[in-house]
This record gives structure tokens, sequence and C-alpha cells, in this order.
């Protein structure tokens, strides 16, 4: 009775249930040497070699769409200052581009600029105390909330420039420095690129602003600044640029 048991378990066939043990047996052992070892040779390989071969597909496509991009130098037929401040200059090039297109462009050229993002995280690495100023901008009518900026001189490097400018506008001093994010605000016409650094350390110090400056300035939580962002009080691109940027990696870093 054992054996009879064991043979109908494990048979695959149902016709095998109608027949003699002897035939029961057969079948069985059919089974094993035919009908198994073939469909597990034929499909599972396929199957996991399709799927691998699928995730190679996604792994190899992901990165060719963040690549860093590579500068690439246009050809510059001819170039005219068509107009020229004290914080920038306007010129007209026209310009072979690395597509091979020729066109005509008119370009701000401006140094370049820095931004800070002064944190206070003394009390909570979580939800740091962030600088924020308040000043009026002519260029957009109204009265704008930003982290401390500026213009960098002629020759200054970026972290010199950041830490000038963070004493003059909020007199605060930084002992640690790290670089952010580096990025264009508008590249069509305007060859400013703005790099952020994150000021950690904060010492209290006198701001001297320039003249032309009326800069009122708090430290406010990241997660109040995060929820005026939200709320569209924060109108400042590299304000909301340099603070969800932050928040992000510093989320994944000390959690949410």
């Amino acid at each position: 009775m054992p054996k009879k048991k064991k043979a109908v378990k494990a048979a695959v066939p149902e016709n095998a249930k109608a027949a003699k043990p002897k035939a029961k047996k057969s079948a069985k052992s059919k089974a094993k040497k035919a009908t198994k070892p073939k469909a597990a040779k034929a499909l599972k390989p396929k199957a996991k070699k399709a799927a691998k071969a699928k995730k190679e597909t996604k792994l190899k496509g992901a990165p060719k769409g963040i690549e860093p991009s590579v500068e690439e130098k246009a050809e510059i037929l001819s170039s005219e200052v068509i107009f020229e401040g004290p914080l920038f200059r306007v010129l007209r090039d026209r310009l072979v581009e690395p597509g091979g297109n020729e066109n005509v462009r008119d370009v701000i050229r401006h140094n370049g600029s820095v931004v800070i993002l002064a944190i206070d995280n003394t009390k909570s690495k979580k939800d740091p105390w962030i600088v924020i100023e308040r000043q009026y901008r002519h260029a957009a009518g109204r009265y704008l909330w930003e982290l401390p900026a500026g213009k960098l001189d002629a020759g200054e490097e970026a972290l010199a420039g950041a830490q000038r400018e963070l004493e003059e506008e909020t007199g605060y001093h930084a002992k640690k420095w790290k670089p952010l994010v580096e990025y264009y605000a508008s590249p069509g016409f305007l060859g400013e690129s703005m790099m952020v650094f994150v000021a950690e350390g904060l010492v209290a110090g006198d701001a001297h602003p320039e003249g032309d400056e009326q800069i009122e300035f708090r430290l406010v939580k990241l997660s109040e600044v995060l929820k005026l962002i939200e709320k569209g009080a924060i109108l400042d691109g590299k304000t909301l640029t340099s603070v969800l940027l932050y928040a992000r990696k510093n989320a994944g870093k000390h959690g949410k």
C-alpha cells in the first residue's frame, strides 16, 4: 500500500490514476525522463535570460539622460558690446554653434554669483535654522525672501566671494563650508552661473551691507521655509533651488 500511495502522488499525467501500478511507475519514469527535464531546460533558462536582458537594458538606458553636461565651445564669428554697466555687459555674438547652426545671440555676460545656505544645526540637524533675507527687488517689483547671495568680483574665487557676501549682508562667519550645487538661472540669454555653498558653525558679527542694500534678515526653521515654499510665499529661484535640494539631501541623511 505505501508504494501505491507514493506512485499516485508523484504521477503527473491524469490518466496515470486509471492505470495499473506498473503503468503508473512507467508513466512516472517517462515523465521524469522526458517531460520535466525538457520543460525545465527549455522554459526556465529562457525566462531568466529575458529578464536579465531587460534589466540590463534599463541600466544601460538610464544614465544617458542624466549624464553631466559637457562644455562645448561655439565658433565666434564676431562679437559686439551693445551695452555695458557696472554689473554686467550685453554682447551681440554671431556664431556657429556645436550643432552646426549659424546664429546671432544677445548674451548678458556676468562674473558669476554665489549663494549661501547658512544654517544653524546645533539644536537640530533634522530641522536646522536657516538665515534668510528680505529685500526689495526692483526687477520683480516687490519684496522677496531670499538666501544671502552676491556677485563675484573679477577674478575672485567662489568660496572667498561667498564668505565675503555672508559677512557683509548678515555679519555671520561660518566655520565649515561645502559646495551644494552650481546652476545657470536663465541660460537662454544670461551667462551667469550661481554657485551655492552650505555654511555651518555660524558665529554672529556685525553686518555692513553696501550703500544701495537695505536688508532685513532672520533665522527660520527649515520646516517653516518649506511651508512658505509650498504656499508660494517664496518666489526667488536661487532660494527654491538651494533649499529644496538641501532638504532632500538632509532628509536622506538624518531621516524624514
